[in-house]
């Protein structure tokens, strides 16, 4: 066993990971269940939603995860993280990315019509909230002191 501490937060699996299994699981749920599941939208409106939320959270996690790439820290929050993000997105928000995965997530259980899919949204944010973002918070903290704290006195969370 090694002495030496974690350089990275711990977070309990991959952020992607953990949208896409609340995803299949509300879908597969809605599948077995096998009853009406449907939103109620007009198919064309559904289309349009889906493809604006999907659209709209690619440019927002892409936008976000460029500033870490442009700083030469790393996105992946299982691994070590060099340079404090405070800039941009990260003005308004200290979780961008997973601002972009929620709505992502949302247009595609839109696209899917499936209500059940739309619900695990909540649980969703609750797991990534709780063993993502509060250990990631931890970490930063951690490695970056009075800095980081002052930048999460002043910057929500989520929105």
């Amino acid at each position: 066993m090694s002495d030496t501490p974690r350089d990275n937060p711990g977070v309990i699996a991959p952020p992607p990971l953990i949208y896409l299994g609340f995803l299949l699981a509300g879908w597969l749920l809605s599948k077995a269940l096998g009853g009406p599941d449907e939103l109620g939208l007009e198919p064309q409106i559904r289309r349009v939603a889906a493809f604006v939320l999907i659209v709209g959270g690619l440019v927002l996690e892409g936008s976000a995860a460029n500033q870490f790439r442009r700083l030469g820290t790393r996105v992946e929050p299982w691994k070590p993280t060099t340079a404090l993000t405070t800039d941009g997105l990260y003005r308004v928000s200290r979780n961008p990315i997973y601002v972009g995965f929620t709505l992502m997530y949302l247009g595609f259980a839109v696209a899917m019509d499936s209500l059940i899919a739309l619900a695990f949204i909540l649980p969703c944010l609750v797991v990534v909230d709780r063993f993502v973002v509060q250990r990631e918070e931890r970490y930063l903290s951690g490695k970056f002191g009075a800095e980081y704290d002052a930048y999460r006195a002043r910057v929500r969370r989520w929105l």
